[in-house]
């Protein structure tokens, strides 16, 4: 699993783990989590220049660049996230 350390806009911290599911997407932080599902299904860039993929629970790639977006993320530690792959694509 990643870890994610950051903080919010206000100051307040967190750590979590993305978890590459789409049921909990991240766990350590309600705020967070709450984040991350507010934002579900809509599009978001997975880095500065693209490419551009639909926030889902079980993509990692696009739990991150959520948290990379709205949030100040200090430290990242663990495997690479990868995107859940879509049949047929």
């Amino acid at each position: 699993m990643l870890t994610v350390t950051g903080s919010f806009d206000d100051g307040a911290t967190y750590t979590v783990q993305i978890t590459g599911r789409a049921d909990r997407p991240v766990i350590g932080s309600y705020r967070a989590a709450a984040l991350v599902e507010l934002h579900q299904g809509e599009t978001i860039a997975l880095s500065p220049t693209g490419p551009l993929a639909v926030v889902a629970g079980n993509d990692d790639a696009s739990v991150l660049a959520v948290l990379r977006e709205y949030t100040n993320v200090v430290e990242e530690s663990g495997p690479v996230p990868r995107r859940a792959s879509v049949p047929g694509r």
